[in-house]
C-alpha cells in the first residue's frame, strides 16, 4: 500500500514530542528518546531524523505478539507526518526499510522496559514474516505491472492508421471516381467502416488471446467478457474518431503527423498526470468524467482498472473485474462505458451531417485545376435576360442547336445520349461579389457514336457544365437528360451508364490493372465471366494485356500505362457516355497516339465528351467542338467549319533577328495590305493575310528575295489551325463585352 502524507504542521501534535499510548486506557507509557534506540552501525546522519508517534491498536502483555502494529513516522525537519503500513518481509512501502528497522527497535525497547519495569536494551538484528492466513500464491507477474502504461499505445496505433487511410482516399479522389462510377455515398461509408471494424476487431482478438496464452493476469484474472466489450466500444469510438476528423484534412502526411500527436499526447497526459487525479480522492469526480470524453483518456481509465483489479486479485487471492464490479463506487468502468457508447453515437451522427453538407463541394473538387474562380470575362456575348432563362443571340450554329434540342425533346432521342436542355448555374452571391453565371443555359445534343470537344479558357464554364453533367453539382435550371434519364431525379440509375476519365490518374497504388477493372466493374453491375470477359476486353482495347502489365501494380505503370487504364476504367461496364478530361495531358508522343487510337476506336459504341486544352488533341478526335466563353457557347461546328468560318486567312510567321523586325513587317504589308500582325516577340512574329489577296508563290517569291537582304532563321505560311480559331474566338468575346 501506499504512503500517505498528512501535514501537521497547524496541530498541536507539532509542539509536542513522541507519545505512546496502548488500547484506550489514558496511561502515558515512557518516553521513547534516542538513547532507547540502538543504531548501530547507522550514518551518522541518521541520528534524530525520525521520532515516532506509536499508536498501538489493542496491544497487550497477552496479546501483544499476535498485535497490529501500524507505526507513524514524524519528520522533524519538515514536519510532517508519514503512515506506512507493515508488509511481508519486515517491508514498509513508501518508506526505507533502513527506517523501519530503526522505528521497531525504539517500539520493543519500549514496550519491554514498560513490562519488565528495568531499563532494557535491545539491539534488532533481523526481521521475520508477520504471520497471516493462508492465501492462494498466484507468483509475480511483472508484464501486467505495464499493462496500463503500454497497452494504451498498443491500442491507439489503430487510430492513426484508420485516419490516413480515409484522408488518403479523399486526396487521391478516390471516393469521388467510386461516387461517379456508381457507388453511393451510404454504401461507401457502411463498406468502409465495416472494413475497419473488422480489421481492427482481428487485431483486438490477437491481442487479447495472446495475453491469456501468455497467462498475463491483466487479462486472466478479470473478466473476459467486460474486456471484449470494453474493446467493441473502444473499436467503434474509435473507427467514429476518425470518420468525423477526416473532414478537416486534405493531406496524408499532415494527418499522420497530426494523428500521432494526437495518440502520444493523450498517452503521456494519462501517465504523467491523468492517474494521479483519480487516484485523488479530493479530486472532483464530475471533472474526471469530463476528461474521461476524450477517447485516449477513457481508454486509459478503462484499463487502469483492469490493472487495478487484477493486481488486487493477485494479492488477495479473489477474482478481478466483474460485472457486479461495476456497481463499486471506487471503479470507472461503468462510466466509462457509457461515454464510449455515447460517444459512438454522437460521432457517427456529426459524421454523417457533416459527409452529406460536403459531399457536393468535395465531389466538385473533382475536375477543378489551377484555374481562377473567376473568368476575365464578366458579361456574356448579346445575351438576352428573361427569369430564370439566359439566352443567346445572333449565333446562328447555337440557334440551330437549341432547335434540334427542342426537337429531340418532343419526340424520341435513342439517338442521343446526351441532351442538355437550357443547363444553368448561378452561384451565389459571396463575400461582397455579386452572383457568378458560371453556366448560362446550355442547350446541346450529342449523338451516338460522337466524340464531342468542349473547349475554352479557365473559368469559361466547362468545370461546372461537366459537373452538372456527371452529378457532382445541381443545376440552378434547367436539365439534362444521360441515355433518356432525367439528371435531376434519376442520377443512381445514370451513374450505371455513364464512365469518367479524369485529368489526373485515380488509381490505387496497391492494386493491379486488373483488380482495379474488377472492382469497377462489379461497381457497374458486373459480376462471374461477363465481368472477367468485360475486364479482358477493356485491357485488350488499352493494350494492356499483353506482356503481363495487367497483374503488375499500379505504382509499376509508366505514366502512359496509367493513363491506358484511367481509360480502360471508363469504359468498362459499356457506358453510354463517357467524360474524358484532358486525357493525353503529359504522355510522350508515343503513349499519346496510342491513347487516341483507344478513343477513337471506343467512340464507335457510344458518345464521348471530351474537355482539353490541346488544339491538335480537339482536332484529331473530336467529330464536333464547342468553345466556351464566359459559361456560354460562342460557336460550334466540326473542326474544319470552325476553321473555314473563322478562318480564311494564311498564317505566315518569320524568325529574325530583333534588328530585322521592320524589314519582315514591310514584307508582310507587301504580300498584302491587309496583313494584320497577331504575334511579336523576340524577333519571331506571325500575320494574318487574307488568302484573296495572296498567291503562295507570290510568298515563296518575296521570302527569296528577303533572304538576301538579311538573315532569316526560319518561316512558314499555314492555313488557319484549331489553335487560330480558339484564340479568335476568346478575343472577340472579350472585345465584345
Amino acid at each position: 500500500m501506499a504512503s500517505t502524507a498528512y501535514d501537521f504542521q497547524d496541530s498541536s501534535l507539532a509542539n509536542f514530542d513522541v507519545i505512546m499510548w496502548y488500547n484506550t486506557t489514558k496511561r502515558p507509557l515512557p518516553w521513547i528518546s534516542s538513547s532507547l534506540i540502538d543504531l548501530g552501525s547507522l550514518p551518522s546522519a541518521m541520528n534524530m531524523i525520525c521520532r515516532a508517534l506509536i499508536d498501538v491498536l489493542t496491544v497487550s502483555s497477552s496479546n501483544f505478539e499476535s498485535g497490529g502494529l501500524v507505526p507513524y513516522m514524524v519528520s522533524v525537519k519538515e514536519r510532517r507526518m508519514w503512515a506506512a503500513h507493515v508488509v511481508g518481509e519486515g517491508r514498509m512501502e513508501g518508506e526505507g526499510h533502513f527506517i523501519w528497522m530503526v522505528m521497531r527497535a525504539a517500539v520493543w525497547n519500549a514496550f519491554l522496559e514498560y513490562l519488565l519495569r528495568r531499563p532494557v536494551r535491545m539491539t534488532l538484528e533481523f526481521t521475520g514474516e508477520m504471520p497471516s492466513p493462508q492465501t492462494l500464491v498466484r507468483g509475480s507477474d511483472d508484464a501486467s505491472k505495464l499493462g496500463a502504461l503500454c497497452f494504451p499505445l498498443v491500442l491507439l496505433q489503430l487510430f492513426p492508421v484508420i485516419l490516413t487511410s480515409l484522408v488518403y482516399e479523399k486526396q487521391q479522389k478516390l471516393t469521388i471516381m467510386m461516387k461517379m462510377h456508381g457507388l453511393g455515398d451510404a454504401p461507401y461509408w457502411v463498406i468502409s467502416y465495416l472494413y475497419f471494424l473488422i480489421i481492427c476487431s482481428l487485431y483486438i482478438l490477437c491481442f487479447v488471446a495472446f495475453g491469456l496464452l501468455a497467462g498475463l493476469t491483466f487479462f486472466t484474472l478479470n473478466s473476459v467478457s467486460i474486456q471484449l466489450v470494453f474493446y467493441f466500444l473502444h473499436l467503434n469510438l474509435l473507427i467514429s474518431s476518425a470518420f468525423l476528423l477526416e473532414k478537416l484534412f486534405d493531406n496524408v502526411k499532415t494527418v499522420s503527423v497530426v494523428g500521432f500527436i494526437l495518440v502520444l499526447g493523450s498517452w503521456i497526459f494519462s501517465v504523467a498526470l491523468f492517474t494521479r487525479l483519480f487516484e485523488d480522492a479530493s479530486f472532483p469526480r464530475s471533472y474526471l468524467i469530463a476528461m474521461e470524453l476524450f477517447p485516449g483518456l477513457s481508454l486509459y481509465r478503462g484499463l487502469y482498472d483492469f490493472h487495478e483489479y487484477s493486481k488486487q486479485a493477485l494479492k488477495l487471492g479473489t477474482d478481478g473485474i466483474r460485472w457486479r464490479s461495476l456497481r463499486d463506487k471506487n471503479s470507472g468502468m461503468k462510466e466509462v462505458l457509457m461515454i464510449m457508447a455515447a460517444e459512438w453515437a454522437v460521432f457517427l451522427v456529426i459524421s454523417y451531417c457533416a459527409n452529406k453538407y460536403t459531399a457536393s463541394e468535395g465531389c466538385g473538387r473533382l475536375f477543378r485545376r489551377s484555374q481562377k474562380t473567376t473568368s476575365s470575362f464578366d458579361k456574356s456575348h448579346s445575351q438576352l435576360k428573361e427569369p430564370g432563362v439566359l439566352v443567346q443571340l445572333d449565333k446562328q450554329d447555337i440557334d440551330q442547336e437549341i432547335e434540334k434540342v427542342q426537337q429531340l425533346l418532343s419526340g424520341p432521342t435513342s439517338g442521343y445520349p446526351v441532351i442538355s436542355d437550357k443547363l444553368q448555374k448561378t452561384y451565389p452571391a459571396q463575400d461582397g461579389n455579386p452572383e457568378k453565371h458560371a453556366v448560362k443555359s446550355l442547350s446541346l445534343a450529342i449523338a451516338h457514336g460522337e466524340c464531342f470537344g468542349l473547349l475554352g479558357p479557365n473559368g469559361a464554364g466547362k468545370t461546372s457544365s461537366i459537373s452538372m453533367l456527371t452529378g457532382l453539382t445541381k443545376p440552378s435550371s434547367g436539365t439534362a437528360f444521360i441515355g433518356g434519364l432525367d439528371l435531376r431525379t434519376q442520377m443512381k440509375e445514370i451513374y450505371a451508364s455513364m464512365g469518367v476519365c479524369p485529368q489526373h490518374d485515380l488509381l490505387w497504388d496497391t492494386l493491379t490493372g486488373r483488380e482495379h477493372l474488377n472492382f469497377y466493374g462489379r461497381l457497374k453491375n458486373l459480376t462471374g465471366a461477363n465481368l472477367s470477359q468485360a475486364v479482358d476486353d477493356s485491357l485488350a482495347k488499352v493494350n494492356l494485356l499483353r506482356g503481363g502489365d495487367a497483374d503488375k501494380l499500379s505504382m509499376q505503370y509508366s505514366g502512359g500505362m496509367k493513363r491506358r487504364l484511367s481509360l480502360a476504367i471508363s469504359l468498362i461496364g459499356d457506358p453510354k457516355v463517357v467524360y474524358l478530361d484532358e486525357p493525353s495531358t503529359g504522355l510522350d508522343p508515343a503513349s499519346r497516339n496510342l491513347l487516341w487510337d483507344a478513343v477513337s476506336q471506343a467512340k464507335q459504341n457510344r458518345a464521348i465528351i471530351l474537355t482539353t486544352h490541346s488544339m491538335e488533341e480537339a482536332e484529331h478526335l473530336c467529330d464536333r467542338i464547342g468553345i466556351f466563353v464566359d459559361g456560354s457557347l460562342q460557336c460550334l461546328g466540326s473542326p474544319d467549319e470552325l476553321k473555314h468560318r473563322y478562318g480564311g486567312t494564311y498564317v505566315f510567321t518569320m524568325s529574325t533577328s530583333p534588328k530585322n523586325e521592320k524589314d519582315v513587317e514591310e514584307l508582310a504589308k507587301n504580300l498584302s495590305k491587309n496583313a494584320k500582325r497577331t504575334y511579336h516577340i523576340s524577333g519571331t512574329q506571325k500575320f494574318e493575310i487574307p488568302k484573296a489577296d495572296v498567291k503562295l508563290s507570290d510568298v515563296f517569291q518575296y521570302v527569296k528575295v528577303a533572304r538576301k537582304r538579311f538573315t532569316v532563321k526560319a518561316w512558314e505560311i499555314a492555313d488557319t489551325t484549331m489553335e487560330d480559331v480558339f484564340i479568335k474566338v476568346a478575343r472577340e468575346s472579350s472585345m465584345s463585352t
